[in-house]
């Protein structure tokens, strides 16, 4: 069975995915997307469905397949553990704190270098709407945010919203991501804080 997900943003591509597993008992769902944080969201909906996964590359798109069933060993998930669980996702929507927008900056940029130099990091940042900006055109933010990475802090920033603000090609810290991050992280984190 193939799925075209061409042209299509997240969460489209996996949702379509996981309807044409559904209506099969076993065999090889192929969805074909053209973006790579598609191929990223596949892969790891399928690794935490227990299934199997290959991606290959066809000229200006990927083939993602999806294996349910027989044809595929998978070792048997293990549930996970509260103390398994990743401590804090912290989700940044806005490139400002409060409403005046030339204190926010300020603000901002010392609200993220006062994160630096406590002792506990988030272990993902994931930045979304206006917040894309302090990962492409604010120079002082990504200065921040590059030690942050450095000291093991994944950073993430939304595709639909780099689209939206014409930033697709001005991430200069962490790596393009999707709302799966999100709704993954409300699971698979302890604590999620919203800024």
């Amino acid at each position: 069975m193939v799925v075209d997900a061409r042209g299509l943003g997240c969460p489209k591509p996996v949702i379509m995915a996981e309807d044409a597993l559904k209506g099969i008992e076993e065999g090889t769902v192929e969805v074909l997307v053209d973006n790579e944080a598609s191929v990223s969201n596949l892969k790891r909906f399928a690794e935490k469905s227990g299934f199997h996964s290959e991606v290959q590359r066809v000229e200006n798109y990927w083939k993602v397949r999806i294996t349910k069933g027989y044809t595929c060993e998978v070792p048997e998930k293990k549930k996970e553990t509260e103390a398994e669980k990743k401590e804090l996702l912290m989700i940044i929507g806005t490139d400002t704190l409060g409403k005046e927008e030339d204190i926010g900056r300020v603000l901002m940029k010392g609200f993220l270098e006062t994160l630096k130099v406590m002792g506990e990091l988030p272990d993902m940042m994931f930045f979304l709407n206006a917040g894309v900006r302090l990962t492409t055109i604010n120079d002082e933010a990504i200065e921040i945010l590059k030690d942050l990475e450095q000291r093991g802090v994944e950073i993430f920033s939304c595709g639909t919203c780099l689209k939206h603000y014409g930033l697709e090609e001005s991430l200069k810290v962490g790596y393009r991501g999707t709302t799966n991050h999100i709704v993954e992280g409300l699971k698979d984190f302890k604590k999620v804080v919203w800024v």
